[in-house]
C-alpha cells in the first residue's frame, strides 16, 4: 500500500488529488501525519478527496490508528489514516 506523508504545511487540495489518484490506481492508500497541524491537513484532504471521487461512484472510508515513524533518526508517534473505497 502506498504511503503519503502529510505535514502541517501540506496543501489539502494537492494531497487530496494525490490521494484520489492512488485510490483510483491501487484501491487503497495510507497517510501518515505527525502533530496536530499535520493531522488537520490530512483530515481536510480526505474530505476534499471524497468530493473528487464521488462523481465516479466511489465512497471513501477511513480507518485511523497510531503508528511510529522515524524522522531524523528519532522515532515519533504518528496518526495513520488508511483510506479505501467502501464495499
Amino acid at each position: 500500500m502506498e504511503i503519503l506523508k502529510v505535514g502541517a504545511n501540506s496543501k489539502p487540495k494537492a494531497v487530496a488529488g494525490a490521494l484520489a489518484a492512488v485510490i483510483e490506481k491501487s484501491g487503497a492508500v495510507e497517510m501518515h501525519s505527525v502533530g496536530a497541524g499535520a493531522v488537520n491537513q490530512a483530515t481536510k484532504a480526505i474530505a476534499i478527496a471524497r468530493g473528487f471521487v464521488a462523481p465516479k461512484g466511489i465512497d471513501l472510508i477511513t480507518i485511523i490508528a497510531f503508528t511510529t515513524v522515524e524522522i531524523s533518526g528519532q522515532e515519533k508517534t504518528a496518526i495513520k489514516f488508511i483510506i479505501r473505497p467502501s464495499a
